[in-house]
């Protein structure tokens, strides 16, 4: 990669993990906070790059539409796929809490096993969409993230066990 190549993340954890595995000496690392729409600011005032956007095959259109409805220059990679992972082998378990991170997982849970009853199971989510796809799937989520008070799931989770266990 030539050195003046420039990099825009959405979180500061793709930035750190770039940060580890390329030699940045000269290179730019533009982050945003947390959003698509985070970094879609910066990426404003750099209008005359070109963009490469490697994705997976399940993506939101936020970015894309971005680039296309105001002229970017850019071309979409998928770099990988999201499939359901076989999960036969879990199917006479049951669990207290299932945690989802993204509405694919909530796919794989019934890919998996659709004749999936939550019953006393607890669901957490991570994430707007990933609650509206849980919600869509019929499930009832107990335990989102990230809230004010919880920005991470552990900080969710923690917070939830406390509730349910009486303590403050």
């Amino acid at each position: 990669m030539p050195p003046e190549m420039k990099y825009f993340c959405i979180s500061e954890q793709t930035a750190n993990y770039l940060q580890k595995y390329i030699v940045v000496r000269k290179r730019k690392v533009f982050v945003g906070e947390r959003t698509a729409q985070d970094i879609l600011n910066v990426i404003k005032k750099h209008k005359n790059e070109k963009y490469l956007f490697p994705c997976s095959n399940i993506r939101k259109d936020d970015i894309p539409s971005f680039m296309t409805d105001n002229g970017y220059n850019f071309t979409e990679a998928i770099i990988y796929k999201t499939v359901a992972a076989d999960l036969s082998d879990l199917e006479n378990i049951t669990y207290d809490i299932l945690a989802f991170f993204s509405p694919s997982g909530i796919n794989s849970l019934f890919v998996n096993f659709p004749d999936f009853k939550q019953n006393k199971t607890r669901i957490a989510v991570f994430g707007p969409t990933t609650a509206q796809a849980a919600r869509d799937a019929g499930l009832i989520i107990d335990i989102e993230a990230p809230l004010p008070n919880a920005p991470s799931m552990t900080g969710a989770l923690e917070l939830y066990i406390k509730k349910a266990n009486g303590l403050k």
